[in-house]
């Protein structure tokens, strides 16, 4: 089977456009958080799901400059630009990954796909309840299954969300969860607003000139030293599923 790693990844973001490509030490985001989903074992490719929109084309030449495969699609229906990217690559196996977590920590990837191929899950996250921080969401799901999302998912939330039909169907779908090992969901590390990128840029500077490959616990230790640092964005409101 062919797991696929597709970020979804746009330049118009409402509350901080350009965030993806927004840099912290000369690199942007979407670069260190593609350099950490290289690192992703269990996984044979990784392609970046953008838009035709022309405000996009910047994430097209980082690619073309990383030797990225990409993938352009609908700005607005981001399931049918995820099913047709999936189906493009020939993924039997799709991993969701947003580009506004750049922390994202490949070892958590790894362990959430070994879950999802070990049980024989539809559906595996990290996120429908919440124990990790916010900006560590991993989603592994079969090319089946958001197939059928994409058939059959009619309200605009579903096209918007692309998981949302699979696991809001429970009794059609098989789902998995994984927990942390203690409940770290007070932290946010998604880049959604300019606090949000103020507490990335700190972490990142401090963290990758010394352990370019830092981990998951290492960020969890920065911020034990910092406490403070969480405070920065701890005001702001997450975008909600609305049906």
């Amino acid at each position: 089977m062919k797991t696929v790693i597709i970020v979804q990844a746009r330049m118009t973001s409402t509350r901080l456009p350009g965030k993806v490509l927004k840099k912290v030490l000369d690199k942007s985001l979407l670069e260190y958080q593609i350099e950490r989903l290289k690192r992703v074992k269990l996984a044979d490719e990784i392609v970046i799901a953008t838009t035709i929109n022309r405000k996009d084309l910047p994430i097209i030449e980082l690619c073309d400059r990383l030797s990225i495969p990409y993938f352009r699609g609908s700005e607005e229906d981001v399931l049918a630009r995820y099913y047709q990217a999936a189906k493009e690559h020939h993924a039997d196996v799709v991993v969701r990954i947003t580009s506004d977590c750049p922390l994202i920590d490949p070892q958590l990837i790894d362990k959430v796909i070994q879950f999802y191929l070990e049980y024989e899950y539809d559906y595996v996250s990290n996120c429908l309840q919440r124990s990790y921080p916010r900006g560590m969401d991993t989603e592994v799901f079969s090319f089946l299954a958001l197939q059928q999302a994409f058939v059959e998912a009619t309200a605009q939330p579903d096209r918007e969300h692309v998981t949302a039909f699979i696991y809001m169907h429970p009794e059609r779908y098989r789902l998995g969860q994984i927990i942390y090992s203690e409940n770290q969901s007070l932290h946010r590390w998604t880049v959604d607003t300019a606090d949000d990128f103020e507490l990335i840029k700190r972490i990142i500077e401090a963290l990758y000139p010394q352990i370019p490959k830092f981990t998951l616990e290492d960020c969890l230790d920065l911020l034990r030293q910092y406490p403070d640092w969480s405070l920065i964005n701890a005001h702001v409101e997450q975008k909600k599923y609305v049906a």
